[in-house]
This record gives structure tokens, sequence and C-alpha cells, in this order.
């Protein structure tokens, strides 16, 4: 049974895909750069999806299903909370991607941190969490959906 306001289930899409999260989805995308880096390419902070899960086994943004009512921010930062360890309350807004499918939305929300510090998976949605180089993305298996949008947000906050 779905909880008053809950947006967990399934939805299908004007385009016919079928997605999680009945009022849409957000995620987080954290950058973050080392001034000390000599190459100053950012990291991003890449969940690991456990392998029940949609797209199980792939690389993709903290994120989830957005609640009734529960705009993209804030949907995003609970997400971020509930599947990790990352402390929210630094981090710095930049800007937002929607990715409008019809009928059904993902809302990448980007933010910057300042540091970049170890994370640990919280919950049993994600097997690791991990600070990855954006020029190494292609070594990853990325969620679908991620790896779709890359090439827009990765300007965003860049």
């Amino acid at each position: 049974m779905i909880e008053a306001g809950s947006g967990d289930g399934w939805v299908r899409c004007d385009r016919g895909h079928r997605h999680w999260g009945l009022f849409g989805a957000a995620g987080l995308l954290v950058r973050h750069r080392d001034a000390t880096d000599p190459a100053g390419v950012d990291r991003i902070l890449l969940q690991h999806r456990a392998s029940w899960s949609h797209h199980g086994g792939t690389w993709g943004i903290p994120g989830g299903a957005r609640d009734h009512g529960e705009d993209a921010a804030a949907a995003a930062l609970r997400e971020a909370v509930e599947e990790s360890t990352l402390d929210t309350t630094a981090l710095e807004p930049v800007q937002a991607f929607v990715d409008d499918h019809g009928g059904w939305s993902y809302t990448t929300v980007v933010v910057r941190a300042a540091a970049a510090p170890p994370v640990r998976v919280r919950g049993a949605e994600s097997t690791e969490l991990r600070w990855v180089r954006t020029d190494r993305l292609g070594e990853l298996e990325l969620h679908p959906g991620f790896a779709t949008s890359w090439p827009t947000v990765s300007a965003i906050g860049a």
C-alpha cells in the first residue's frame, strides 16, 4: 500500500517508458573541484546501485521518487540523505535540469561541494558511493538515464 504523500510506485510516461516515481523523480549531482588538481577536473559523487534495483549494478547519482507536493530540490536532498552519509548542509545550489518525458520527469539538481569527504552507504539501495573524476566516467557502466543526460548536465556548474 502506498503511504499518503509517498511517490513510490511505477508509472508509464507519454513515450511508453516505465519509470519509478508517481510524481516524477529527482537526483543530486554533487560536484567538487580540488584546487590542487593540476588538470582542474571536477569529481562527482556517484552511487553504485544495488543489483536488485531498477538498472541495478550501474552507476548514477543518489536520487529517487518525489513525494506528493515535494519540489525537486527537496526530493534530491532527501534521497541523498536517505541513501548516503553525505552532509548536505553546506552544499551550494547551482541549477537544475529537467528531463521531461511527458507525464513523468526526472530533475537533476546540481550542487557544488567545497570538499569531497568520504561518503558511506546508508540503506540497501546502494553498494558503494564514490567520488569519480568526470574524465573517468567512461570507465563505469552508467545508469542509462544518467548516461543520456550527462552531456547536458555536465556543463551545469562546470
